[in-house]
């Protein structure tokens, strides 16, 4: 069955614009361990918290992060099921490329073989 893929889904303009910056990915790192203040998420880059905020609402927007106001902070967790999106469009590609690699390695291999063939029968 051939799965149906909405490449045209704005979620995953929003997804992989988010995963496309190095320090929202390590900030998605970060997060798949526990919960975290936006100060936490700032500290591996010494950046401001306006500055990190900014990479945070990046990662809302993707659906890809939840803030929680808690008081005087903000803490952010992971949400990990809006990545599933991105894993399927990813998962068509993969299936893709290893049916035509696969293909490819049957195509050298016979090659192999019919090439030690001739080289056997010309042997005395």
């Amino acid at each position: 069955m051939v799965e149906q893929i909405d490449i045209a889904d704005p979620r995953l303009d929003h997804i992989f614009h988010a995963l496309a910056d190095p320090t929202r990915r390590a900030m998605l790192q970060s997060l798949s361990e526990r919960e975290r203040t936006v100060g936490e998420l700032a500290e591996p880059f010494a950046m401001s918290l306006a500055g990190a905020s900014k990479h945070i609402k990046a990662l809302e927007a993707a659906g890809l992060v939840r803030r929680e106001v808690r008081g005087r902070q903000h803490l952010c967790r992971l949400e990990p099921a809006r990545l599933a999106t991105a894993h399927d469009w990813l998962s068509f590609y993969e299936r893709f490329w290893t049916g035509r690699l696969n293909t490819l390695d049957a195509l050298l291999r016979a090659e192999d073989a019919a090439a030690a063939a001739r080289q056997q029968g010309e042997t005395p």
